[in-house]
Order: structure tokens, then C-alpha cells, then sequence
């Protein structure tokens, strides 16, 4: 498998041009937020940005995939405000996933319901490390993630957050084959989700890293290890433990979020985790989460 990225823009990504990714490299890292505040705009209404508030926003997702708002629109149950949010950051089409409401649009809060109740993002458990939508077929592959809070936990429910850019960087200053190895197209296979006897979802294999046609870096990864079968040989396992220990490590680079009432997420789909959470009678978490197939734009 020829590794090469042949558009210009994705040549940071080449392993054979080393000159463009050092370049790139530098710029990225010197731009990058040295801390979450940096990433958070004041809005006073997501479902209608001002041309500055939408500016704010796309000029922190092109520093580090991911912006934080803060808004006054804390305890409104609105689909309209996520939704309306991604029409105007360019995010249009949405991952009508398994357990999303028909809108497309997934209210992720502790669920009796016997089918969410039985995954974790509809627990009060904590997440590891992954990037959503890590089981879909590459046609379908979610390249942003929009998250709203109306109502927080008591306590815990924090996000850490690690730009996947990053990550590359890391793992390719380390040695630039733990990148060869999780760019093979068979790196990682999501088993297939069997219900009553049938393929609800089938089997998908692909790459952890990838470059799409305009030449942005992709990823998908999980940290389960009942959910994911990895290719197995040295250098596939050599990669996985280099990432493992990235993100696990003190690193400067991971930012934490805790998402209050009207604040919210959204990035290119960066990786991030969940801490677990204890709820009350005066505080039950509900954070709206939709996914989308397009990148954050300006258009």
C-alpha cells in the first residue's frame, strides 16, 4: 500500500516529504492553546451567531479541531440550538446512528430505556480514550461532533480532550513507522454488532490514521479492548502501545472541559474520554450530541 498523500494540502501527512510536515509541525504547535480558556467564545445565542462570534469560533477549530461556546441558553431542552449551530459552521449532514432520536440528534443522559441503558455513553460511566463514530464504514466517517450542555451532573462528567493532529505528531517524532502502521487499511476491525441472531452492523476494518480528499488527517480509535480486534504483528502492537502511552501520560497537550449549562463542544472530531458522574434531584446531566459527515467550514 502506497502511503503517499498526493494532495498538496495534505503533504504534512506524506511520510515521504518530510520538509512539508516539519513545516507544518512548527506552525501547528506554535499556534496551538496553551490552555482550554483559549478555545472558549461567549455567544449570545448559538442558533444565531454574529459574524464575529462565527469567526471566533472557526478560527479556534482551525488552531486545534475544537472550540468551546459559552452561552446563556442553559436548561433549554432545544434540538434547534446544536443543530441550528452546525448549519452555520457548515456541518449539514448528520449521522443518524443505532441509538440517535429520529432528528439525528442523540440525547446522551442516564437511560432506563433497556437498548441505550445497555451502552456506556447513556451510563453515568466514565468513557475512554476514542473518537466518535469509530465503527463506521469510511463512507460514513464522522468528521465533527457537536456536544450542548442543558443540564450538568452533580459532580465529575469532564472531558479531556486531545486534538488527534496532535497525537500524529507525537507518535511520528517518536518514529514515523508507528505512523506506517496504523495507516493500514486493515489496522483495526470493529467486530459486528449481533441482535437476536442478526447483523444489526457489519464488520468494519480500515486505517486509525487517514487523509481525506482535501487533505485533512483523519482519525478512529478506541481504547476498549472488548470492542476492536488490531492487526497483529510487531509494528501494529509497537504503535499501539507508543499511543497508549501518549495518552496516558501528564502530557501539556490534553485539555480538560467540563461542560456547564448552554456551554458546548465542537470539533473535527477530536479524541476525548468522560469521567464518571453522580447526579442529583437538582442536577441531571442531558448534553445533546450530533455528528456530522463534513468538517467545521465557513461555509
Amino acid at each position: 500500500m502506497s502511503l503517499r498523500v498526493h494532495s498538496r494540502a495534505g503533504a504534512a501527512f506524506d511520510l515521504a516529504d518530510e520538509s512539508a510536515y516539519q513545516s507544518w509541525r512548527a506552525e501547528k504547535l506554535a499556534r496551538f492553546p496553551k490552555t482550554l480558556g483559549e478555545l472558549v467564545v461567549e455567544v449570545r445565542d448559538p442558533r444565531a451567531l454574529s459574524a464575529p462570534e462565527k469567526q471566533a469560533l472557526l478560527e479556534r477549530c482551525a488552531r486545534a479541531n475544537m472550540a468551546v461556546y459559552a452561552s446563556p441558553t442553559g436548561g433549554e431542552a432545544d434540538k434547534e440550538i446544536p443543530r441550528r449551530l452546525g448549519l452555520q459552521l457548515g456541518l449539514r449532514d448528520l449521522d443518524s446512528n443505532y441509538l440517535a432520536d429520529d432528528d439525528g440528534i442523540s440525547p446522551l443522559a442516564v437511560s432506563e430505556h433497556a437498548t441505550r441503558g445497555e451502552f456506556i455513553p447513556y451510563t453515568n460511566r466514565g468513557i475512554r480514550w476514542h473518537t466518535d463514530g469509530y465503527y463506521n464504514p469510511g463512507e460514513r466517517a464522522v468528521r465533527a461532533v457537536l456536544l450542548h450542555c442543558v443540564g450538568r451532573a452533580e459532580s465529575g462528567g469532564e472531558n479531556d480532550l486531545l486534538d488527534h493532529e496532535i497525537a500524529y505528531i507525537q507518535l511520528r517524532d517518536r518514529n514515523p513507522q508507528h505512523i506506517r502502521a496504523l495507516m493500514a487499511e486493515d489496522a483495526m476491525t470493529i467486530p459486528p454488532r449481533i441482535e437476536a441472531g442478526s447483523v444489526e452492523r457489519a464488520e468494519q476494518t480500515g486505517p486509525v490514521f487517514s487523509v481525506d480528499a482535501g487533505g485533512f488527517l483523519h482519525m478512529r480509535y478506541t481504547a476498549r479492548s472488548v470492542s476492536v480486534k488490531w492487526r497483529n504483528d510487531t509494528a501494529t502492537r509497537a504503535a499501539l502501545a507508543q499511543l497508549e502511552d501518549v495518552l496516558s501520560s501528564n502530557s501539556p497537550w490534553v485539555l480538560r472541559a467540563r461542560l456547564e449549562p448552554g456551554m458546548g463542544l465542537v470539533s473535527n472530531n477530536v479524541m476525548h474520554t468522560r469521567t464518571p458522574f453522580a447526579e442529583s434531584p437538582l442536577h441531571q446531566r442531558l448534553v445533546y450530541r450530533a455528528r456530522y459527515f463534513q468538517r467545521v467550514s465557513a461555509t
